[in-house]
């Protein structure tokens, strides 16, 4: 039986997803420095850290499949982080409200001794946000979801009430494209669907 994954990330969301369909992982949490360098395309810039954070892990544990993941949320170019505060994520709400955005996300395997295989993609989702009155910006902050979400919203919790059009894939919207991350690990022997 091929050893569990390992996840070089602490995201709750991206643990939540793994475990939903069942692939066995551990969890390492990467020791890169993100660098969200302007003027870098999005498309090139998570799929770099989403490498850089599975190949840090990796050279600790060379004999192990690694996955790395980073995600990035832009309107108009721009890239919207995790708020640093209640009114950063008021002015990141209402600049995307009643707009399309995209939400990258970059996706990394690193596998085989001495971690020289490597597999990248990037997945794009689109998201529209409904027109929000401040009203209701204000009471979705009383929340405290968007303090550490990417785009001051959780498309899985109560950010759901926000959101009225997908198009693409709405997991990488969470934070990880489940069928990206299938179909790079079937090669490599993982099966769907295996019982433990």
């Amino acid at each position: 039986m091929l050893l569990p994954l390992i996840l070089a990330s602490n995201s709750p969301r991206r643990k939540e997803l793994l475990t939903q369909v069942g692939i066995r992982f551990e969890v390492v949490p990467s020791l890169y420095e993100e660098h969200n360098h302007p003027g870098i395309p999005p498309a090139q810039l998570v799929r770099e850290q989403a490498l850089g954070k599975a190949l840090e892990v990796a050279h600790r544990y060379p004999e192990r499949t690694v996955l790395g993941a980073d995600t990035l949320v832009v309107l108009d170019q721009k890239i919207l982080g995790k708020p640093g505060d209640a009114q950063e994520a008021h002015a990141m709400l209402t600049e995307i409200q009643g707009r399309w955005h995209e939400v990258y996300t970059g996706i990394a395997l690193v596998y085989g001794k001495d971690s020289h295989a490597q597999k990248t993609h990037v997945q794009t989702s689109k998201v529209h946000l409904r027109a929000l009155s401040p009203q209701e910006i204000s009471d979705y902050i009383a929340t405290q979801e968007p303090m550490d979400k990417a785009g001051a919203y959780a498309i899985q919790g109560y950010g759901a009430l926000l959101v009225d059009a997908i198009e693409g894939c709405y997991t990488n919207v969470v934070g990880l494209s489940l069928p990206v991350v299938w179909d790079l690990l079937q090669p490599l022997g993982w099966r769907p669907f295996e019982a433990e």
